[in-house]
């Protein structure tokens, strides 16, 4: 006989609510997953270094015309409320205080794995297709490639394409920048 669990699913108001309460702590590293809080891995100095490497490359880059986000939260839905590595929004005179940025704010969301490639290719890049992300990147560390999806819909990402050494990426809302993926990886 096998026995089925139920699981207790959270909204962002309760998520909110369990932080407020002491429950979830800021040194927590936990996001709200469809109404799960899933805890994240470590980051490990690799993919730190990635990150820091973004964010230098995209604030050079387009400057005073967004704001580059760092592992903050967005708010996708009632469910889920993600915090993906970077996070290109648009601009706001509060830089997003009254209240997390929502999918028409964002730009490109950009998460960075080593250990978690699986886990953002199969949950969360499809997360963010059924929010109507423009487009995200998926750095995958271990094979040295990027993987670009655009045009989302109810059922994933339309288009992808994988990118590596040697190859540029643009950004669709500013098509006077290019990115090419060895500044992403460094050396």
């Amino acid at each position: 006989m096998t026995v089925q669990l139920s699981r207790r699913k959270f909204t962002v108001e309760q998520y909110h609510k369990m932080i407020e309460s002491g429950i979830l702590t800021e040194n927590d590293r936990v996001e709200l997953i469809r109404g799960e809080i899933i805890e994240m891995s470590p980051i490990g100095t690799k993919h730190a270094a990635c990150v820091n490497r973004l964010i230098n490359l995209l604030v050079q880059l387009l400057g005073k015309r967004v704001i580059v986000a760092a592992q903050n939260p967005i708010a996708l839905n009632n469910n889920s409320q993600p915090q993906p590595d970077v996070a290109l929004l648009k601009l706001r005179d509060d830089f997003y205080e009254t209240a997390h940025p929502q999918p028409q704010d964002i730009f490109l969301l950009i998460e960075v794995a080593d250990s978690t490639v699986m886990y953002d290719r199969e949950a969360k890049i499809p997360l963010y297709a059924e929010a109507n992300i423009i487009e995200v990147w998926l750095i995958d560390i271990n094979e040295q490639m990027v993987e670009v999806y655009q045009q989302p819909t109810a059922a994933g990402y339309q288009l992808m394409q994988q990118l590596t050494r040697g190859q540029t990426l643009s950004i669709p809302a500013f098509t006077d920048v290019s990115i090419s993926v060895n500044q992403i990886f460094g050396k």
